[in-house]
């Protein structure tokens, strides 16, 4: 299957779950560019950085971050019309009905909880990119 997201921007604070996800989503998509942030501040500079035409297809972002949590870079998105668009997909270990609110609230288009197994990223990464719309 071909995916529609040339590009993909991932942030989120813990090396080893961005190497994990990144991992799953190669396994399925190895010619995805994705674009690696451990803070949400960093995450909204690339995106102010960019032209429309390279913005990326998809955003994955995690609740808790330093600078800028995933709640607080939704925030800011939510106020630039060009990014309206880009589905944006909040991974927390986080359950808390508070934290789901808000994100989803913020403009989330989903809030996922990050799975424990292997078997559970690959499926993770199949979703994700079943945001992607075909090309």
């Amino acid at each position: 299957m071909e995916y529609g997201c040339p590009r993909i921007l991932l942030a989120d604070d813990d090396p080893e779950d961005l190497e994990l996800i990144e991992e799953a989503i190669f396994s399925i998509a190895p010619k995805v560019e994705l674009h690696k942030f451990t803070n949400g501040l960093t995450a909204m500079k690339y995106l102010e950085s960019r032209p429309d035409n390279e913005l990326p297809g998809l955003i994955i972002l995690d609740y808790n971050m330093p600078e800028l949590n995933g709640s607080q870079l939704l925030e800011f998105i939510r106020t630039q019309d060009r990014y309206n668009p880009i589905p944006k997909v909040v991974l927390s270990t986080s359950n808390a009905p508070l934290h789901i609110n808000e994100c989803m609230t913020q403009g989330a288009t989903e809030y996922i909880v990050k799975p424990h197994s292997m078997a559970g990223l690959h499926k993770l990464a199949k979703k994700l990119l079943g945001f992607c719309k075909p090309r």
